[in-house]
């Protein structure tokens, strides 16, 4: 069966709240063994480990949970893997739009925060050399 963990092995490892786990579960990227009373005790196999860290990944990208589901089970699947890296190259590629568009509307901030900087100096400059003159 390979390594299993506990839901606090997993949430311990990656600095995440069981919560965040119970949420990752919800959303079908992880799927651990039920076992104990009620089902109420997760186990994680290797791949559950795996899939988590990947989902890890792709969020610090900032990809969405459904976009890192989706690569995921594509990375999964058997089918051809040309499919799955065509759709991986898809959504970086779109992030890498979402991120280009965020830089530019950064930098038009920054060019006028600077713009606001230029006068402000001048309009201290003139006051000051106007309290200078007796």
């Amino acid at each position: 069966m390979g390594h299993t963990y506990s839901i606090s092995d997993l949430a311990k490892e990656f600095d995440l709240t069981t919560r965040a786990m119970r949420f990752y579960e919800d959303m079908g990227l992880l799927q651990p063994e039920r076992t104990g009373p009620a089902g109420r005790n997760r186990v994680y196999s290797s791949r559950d480990r795996a899939r988590l860290k990947l989902t890890l990944r792709a969020k610090r990208l900032g990809l969405s949970l459904v976009d890192a589901k989706e690569i995921i089970d594509l990375y999964e699947s058997p089918r051809d893997t040309a499919v799955q890296l065509e759709k991986f190259l898809q959504v970086l590629s779109q992030h890498q739009q979402q991120i280009e568009a965020q830089m530019q509307d950064l930098q038009a901030n920054m060019d006028e925060l600077k713009v606001h900087q230029r006068e402000a100096r001048a309009l201290l400059a003139k006051t000051q050399a106007a309290k200078a003159k007796p």
